[in-house]
């Protein structure tokens, strides 16, 4: 990753309503929430919840798509996990020296979770 992307994913997530979203759809999961249940879960107006998906949206975060009237939002879980070890990357020169970091291991745990 490099230097410019992650200051634009970590500008997107620097606002209290975008980082409030971007974790409702981290705990969704793979099939995220529609544009609805995301509004009512945060209590935003539809063009103020719209407004602040475009944003991480264009930062890479955040994914949607269409299912017949709805859009469906969900977190862009690569993306994460790139900005995640770009921020942890040669940490205490590559020693596991963090261990909620190391707990997380975020890649390698969804991976497992897909494949049993």
């Amino acid at each position: 990753m490099k230097v410019e992307q992650a200051v634009d994913k970590l500008a997107a997530l620097a606002q209290e309503t975008r980082l409030k979203i971007f974790r409702l759809l981290v705990e969704a999961g793979d099939q995220g929430l529609n544009a609805g249940a995301i509004a009512e879960a945060l209590d935003l107006a539809p063009a103020t919840l719209s407004f602040h998906v475009a944003q991480l949206n264009r930062a890479g975060l955040v994914n949607a798509r269409q299912e017949s009237r709805f859009i469906y939002y969900s977190a862009a879980y690569p993306a994460m996990d790139e900005l995640i070890a770009y921020l942890t990357d040669n940490c205490c020169q590559g020693k596991a020296c963090l261990p909620k970091t190391a707990a997380a291991a975020t890649t390698d745990k969804r991976r497992r979770a897909k494949s049993t």
